[in-house]
């Protein structure tokens, strides 16, 4: 079997919403300057009227000349896209099922791109070769790499995108997850150090709302999204170490392991993170340094299932807790499934994302009830396009 073509399609297709899809943001690195604070939530899509919200997603599709294929994504249109398009001819005319091969061959191509847009190129195609290997073996791709370990797997609400202002509203969607069966919740914070005092409070009014709205028993994540430094999280950790959060997360820029390292040293709140390093090397330097207690890879970015598997078998000599970032993904769900329970305790679900993730997918998303996930038993990575989503196309190329 050898690869024929590698497709980026774009389609376009409108859910249906209830008022405003993306209703707040999170801290951001850039919100150091002023004019950055106070910009407003990014869209990953637009919003149409109080009803209705347009996606434009990119999907990776790999041919072959026995008709089989495979499916990633999605990711947006621009850099990420333009490198999958530079590794069509580097592949094409190759087994697609000598995945290792194939992952290797486009690292050692990429020397100047071994973090960001590139790697996250090589993620995409690498998962859409996962997908095509368990559709031509006729088997769920979780079954290929030693799963399933458990029937089902707990998920815990993920609420980016939800408003972080209003406690009132925070706390009605807080018990709103919590009665879907959700037993823990990570939630976003708003400000970062240069929002001042009023910034500061708000954030631990944040942390107690979700605590009383919650009780004692339910765990609740907090997410700095890399935009605060050691002295304001020092200081927010201990503001709110009484709400007992199950760790707190990304609390640095990526690069600033040191950063991490003096945190968590100076609090007993779990410190996660890592969502935004790449490759089982840079993993790596986080775990020598001792600087996270759980590490958050994400499937699409961090170099697909094939490299999750090595950063995420790494992690457990050290005795790391790993639960990928965006794991309600189809290859988060294939990974997950395949994990032991106490290493990978939990799948992220993005809520507001998740709807987008799965909008296009013939099969109707994960199967979720009373706050567990069950990975799909399809074929592949249990993901196909319902055609009839799709209201236009265009294939993109450069």
């Amino acid at each position: 079997m050898k690869i024929t073509d590698i497709k980026l399609r774009q389609l376009t297709g409108t859910m249906d919403v209830d008022g405003p899809f993306m209703e707040e943001r999170l801290a951001m690195p850039l919100d150091v300057y002023r004019e950055f604070r106070e910009q407003g939530p990014p869209q990953a899509g637009n919003q149409l009227d109080d009803t209705h919200y347009r996606l434009s997603p990119v999907f990776i599709q790999i041919e072959t000349d026995e008709g089989v294929t495979g499916i990633s994504g999605p990711t947006m249109p621009g850099g990420t896209a333009f490198h999958v398009a530079q590794m069509k001819d580097f592949l094409i005319g190759r087994d697609p099922l000598a995945t290792e091969f194939l992952w290797d061959i486009m690292h050692r191509r990429s020397v100047h791109g071994r973090q960001g847009e590139p790697m996250m190129a090589i993620s995409l195609i690498d998962n859409a070769l996962w997908d095509l290997k368990g559709k031509w073996m006729k088997q769920p791709v979780h079954m290929l790499i030693g799963g399933p370990t458990r029937e089902s797997m707990p998920a815990y609400a993920s609420m980016l995108g939800h408003n972080v202002l209003d406690m009132g509203l925070v706390r009605e969607r807080a018990l709103e997850m919590q009665g879907r069966g959700f037993k823990a919740q990570k939630w976003f914070f708003r400000h970062g150090p240069m929002s001042g005092p009023a910034g500061f409070k708000k954030n631990v009014e944040l942390a107690e709302t979700l605590r009383q709205a919650l009780g004692d028993d339910d765990d609740i994540m907090l997410d700095c999204w890399q935009s605060m430094d050691v002295n304001y999280v020092v200081r927010l950790a201990a503001a709110i170490e009484d709400t007992h959060p199950r760790w707190l997360e990304e609390v640095a820029m990526p690069d600033r392991i040191d950063s991490y390292r003096k945190i968590r040293e100076s609090t007993n709140i779990p410190i996660s993170g890592a969502e935004h390093e790449y490759t089982r090397w840079g993993f790596k330097r986080f775990m020598d340094a001792e600087a996270l207690d759980i590490i958050q890879p994400d499937l699409n970015w961090a170099g697909g299932l094939s490299e999750v598997l090595k950063i995420s078998a790494l992690a457990t000599s050290y005795d790391l807790i790993t639960i990928c970032h965006q794991g309600v993904s189809p290859p988060g769900m294939a990974w997950s499934s395949a994990q032991s329970p106490i290493h990978t305790p939990y799948v992220e679900m993005l809520v507001k994302h998740a709807e987008m993730l799965y909008f296009f997918d013939a099969n109707e998303g994960p199967n979720f009830s009373n706050g567990e996930l069950t990975v799909s038993k399809n074929p592949g990575l249990g993901f196909d396009i319902d055609e009839s989503k799709v209201e236009s196309e265009r294939y993109i190329e450069y």
